[in-house]
């Protein structure tokens, strides 16, 4: 750990990671379900310069998330009926690619991430050290401190352990909702194919180890409220037992035990 950051490099490693333009589009993903009480702050704390543009994916909320964004100078795609966390990822990193980012940061709209953390995400990878940036809420201990219930804290102590060990990383958190990544790493990884459930976001960190990317972390201040968005218990269970079994697709395809699409190229 230096500097408050860590950095994971796979031993996969086939290249280095490629470099962005010099004045590289960031484009911010904001995958949104009943967000809006809180979209408007949050896309108040973004620092304006960092970014080229926002793009809100709603996926059929029930509120005012939509009339919300709209109001705002934001790129609004609303899905017809509901699909899901990964599903709703999807959307939007193939919206922001379509619009040509070289670096798409997700970022929810529930404002429980830091969103002037947004020079710090994209910074190692304008630097050419990674291609993936993950906001760690364990980095200087402020996932308690920020209102993290102690269930989930155990919870995602024990699956980051259980990660680290099967994918051979050293990061201190692999259930974030604040990331970054390179154009190069989504057109590289077969994220089209993941889960539509929240399961995504472990599926996607696999494919990062997989095919070799770097990751780098950097710690971001989180907040638990009432309007923040959550995954309640029965969900959780479902999040936790699907994130062992990408472990499992993980080491039976790096072993060469049995093909998974996640992991074909």
């Amino acid at each position: 750990m230096v500097n408050s950051t860590t950095t994971y490099q796979s031993s996969q490693t086939a290249s280095t990671t490629s470099s962005v333009p010099k004045n590289p589009k960031v484009i911010v993903t904001m995958p949104a379900y009943n967000a809006a009480k809180t979209l408007l702050k949050t896309f108040e704390d973004m620092p304006k310069g960092t970014f080229s543009e926002v793009i809100l994916v709603d996926d059929c909320s029930k509120d005012d998330t939509v009339a919300v964004a709209g109001t705002l100078p934001i790129k609004v795609v609303k899905h017809p009926h509901n699909l899901g966390y990964g599903g709703n990822q999807k959307t939007c990193y193939f919206e922001a690619l379509r619009d040509g980012a070289d670096i798409v940061i997700m970022l929810h709209p529930d404002y429980q991430y830091d969103p002037r953390k947004i020079p710090e995400m994209i910074a190692p990878i304008v630097e050419g050290r990674a291609d993936i940036v993950l906001g760690s809420r364990f980095l200087g201990g402020g996932a308690l401190k920020g209102g993290m219930p102690m269930y989930k804290y155990i919870a995602n102590r024990f699956l980051t352990t259980t990660q680290n060990t099967i994918l051979g990383t050293d990061l201190s958190e692999f259930h974030t909702g604040y990331r970054a990544y390179s154009r190069r790493f989504l057109e590289t990884v077969p994220f089209l194919r993941n889960s539509l459930a929240f399961v995504f976001d472990a599926e996607i960190l696999c494919q990062a180890v997989y095919f070799g990317f770097n990751i780098e972390e950097i710690p971001v201040e989180t907040r638990y409220f009432a309007e923040a968005s959550s995954i309640n218990f029965m969900n959780s269970v479902k999040y936790g037992l699907g994130v062992l079994r990408s472990l499992m697709s993980f080491w039976a395809a790096k072993n060469g035990l049995k093909e998974s699409p996640l992991f074909r190229p």
